[in-house]
């Protein structure tokens, strides 16, 4: 019997390298999967349906939150973004870790049906290299930086609601801290114990053998 895996959040303010981490993350941990979002916005150039969205129409997005199918699902910016449930489910099922990178919103929804998930929430080192991380995109208007820098701050004040704060000023560090977190929630109790059965069962019972 596998032990279910475990769901991780991870949001921050646009600009603050959340994405970056997530899949350097994802690259060196081979037992952590990400559930891919549905969207209502246009792919960005180098983006790929299914791979960094699911992109859909208004029109589908809104019969799938019908259909109850997501487990988050939140306005941004004009457009829609939401995470499957049943995706999520099938992950955990099989004993995978998920991370989700959404925001505050989603974050909260998510908590509702799965309050043992374990949420992150990452800080840029300074409001000065946001604007910049932002601005160095090349891809929007100084408006459009102007709200982003906006949504940042109102991003920014849902830290407290979440259980670890890391701040991204040194990328390398700021990853380790993630790859620590976890590796702490997969040596819990609950975990290890069925993992080593066989070895806490023969170590306890006499005439049993090891399996490891």
């Amino acid at each position: 019997m596998k032990t279910p895996g475990t769901v991780f959040i991870i949001s921050a303010p646009s600009g603050t390298g959340k994405t970056s981490l997530v899949n350097a993350l994802l690259d060196s941990d081979p037992q952590l999967g990400v559930s891919v979002s549905h969207t209502t916005r246009a792919p960005r150039p180098g983006e790929v349906d299914g791979r960094d969205y699911h992109f859909v129409d208004r029109a589908g997005f809104h019969a799938l939150v019908d259909e109850g199918a997501f487990i988050e699902w939140a306005g941004v910016f004009g457009n829609f973004y939401g995470t499957s449930a049943g995706a999520v489910q099938d992950e955990l099922q099989q004993g995978r870790d998920v991370i989700l990178e959404i925001d505050w919103q989603g974050a909260r929804q998510v908590r509702v049906h799965l309050p043992e998930a374990i949420s992150v929430f990452i800080l840029p080192p300074s409001r000065e290299s946001l604007r910049e991380r932002l601005a160095g995109r090349g891809q929007d208007s100084q408006d459009t930086i102007a709200q982003r820098m906006a949504a940042a701050r109102n991003e920014a004040s849902h830290w407290a609601e979440y259980d670890y704060l890391l701040v991204n000023d040194e990328f390398g560090a700021a990853l380790a801290d993630l790859q620590a977190l976890v590796r702490t929630r997969r040596l819990r109790r609950a975990v290890q114990g069925e993992r080593h059965r066989p070895l806490i069962e023969s170590l306890l019972f006499e005439g049993s053998s090891a399996v490891n």
